[in-house]
């Protein structure tokens, strides 16, 4: 979901899975990685919150004497899901209604983790894929404005915008008008139609620019991005629940499960909350820490390591 260019965060993040992607563990007794205790990690988009999940996944690996490879530079769902169903990659994080709409444009998902979790896991299964436990960590889209349009226009929700968007530019990733919870659920649910859209990266950088710019009004951010509170911009609440159950969850190819791997990874997501995801992305993304780093510190500072 990004694009060239993305500024120092995104660089930092580059940077650390570059690194991070020369990482292997050998399993012991033997010359070299054995194929059945190697798993490949992937990630879909390049922003911080899952290059750090991604990490984490590989750690936690790592730690159970996996031998794990990395493929963090993926664009989109689309790259990744077309990788993990071909072969290429083995495991990913995924975010559940997002998923599931992506599988099925005409699933219907809810509020509900648990229910939207089934219908995945049942249109996974007939393609040879696992869903996993989904955490109580939750991360959906959130749609923000700029101080100065929020006090212009009085905005604090989602419908307070609908009259006034026409007015107003909105910045959101290439996918956004594709995608049922960006603007053709906007359009649909709200009401609300923009006098244009530029497209940016998935709430990142160029986001966070065009925003404090002026250049766009507003912006697709996510819900647990500490940047949207350091930069002063307003959420808007989505009082009519265009957003759905969207718990970060664990998807792994089933021919690469067993119970040790189910085990350290139901462990880890266990353990990540939204706030928690918040805390962590905010190290990576305002005090410049490494994702590598970060992840390793949460992950012995919870015995996962």
């Amino acid at each position: 979901m990004r694009r060239p260019g993305l500024g120092l965060a995104a660089a930092i993040v580059a940077a650390s899975t570059l690194t991070a992607s020369c990482v292997s563990s050998i399993s012991p007794g033997t010359g070299g990685p054995s194929r059945e205790r190697t798993i490949v990690v992937g990630v879909s988009g390049a922003f911080a919150e899952n290059q750090l999940v991604a990490e984490m996944y590989a750690q936690v690996l790592e730690h159970a004497r996996y031998t794990v490879q990395r493929e963090f530079a993926l664009l989109s769902r689309e790259s990744s899901q077309s990788a993990l169903e071909s072969g290429r990659i083995d495991l990913k994080p995924e975010y559940l209604s997002s998923l599931l709409l992506f599988l099925d444009p005409n699933a219907e998902p809810s509020g509900d983790p648990a229910d939207v979790a089934r219908q995945v896991g049942e249109r996974l299964g007939a393609i040879g894929i696992t869903l996993l436990t989904p955490s109580p960590a939750e991360d959906t889209n959130q749609f923000v404005a700029n101080e100065k349009t929020a006090q212009a226009f009085d905005l604090t929700t989602l419908s307070s915008l609908a009259g006034v968007a026409d007015r107003l530019t909105i910045g959101a990733p290439p996918e956004c008008p594709l995608r049922p919870f960006c603007l053709p659920g906007l359009r649909d649910v709200y009401g609300i139609l923009f006098e244009d859209y530029v497209p940016l990266d998935a709430g990142g950088p160029e986001t966070v620019a065009a925003l404090n710019s002026d250049e766009v009004q507003i912006g697709l951010m996510f819900s647990t991005d500490p940047r949207i509170e350091e930069n002063g911009f307003i959420p808007l609440l989505d009082d009519k629940d265009l957003q759905d159950a969207e718990n970060i969850t664990p998807v792994i190819r089933t021919e690469k499960l067993n119970a040790e791997v189910r085990r350290v990874l139901d462990e880890l997501s266990a353990r990540l909350t939204s706030d928690t995801v918040t805390e962590l992305v905010g190290k990576v993304v305002i005090d410049e820490q490494d994702v590598t780093v970060v992840a390793q510190r949460f992950l012995a500072s919870n015995g996962l390591v």
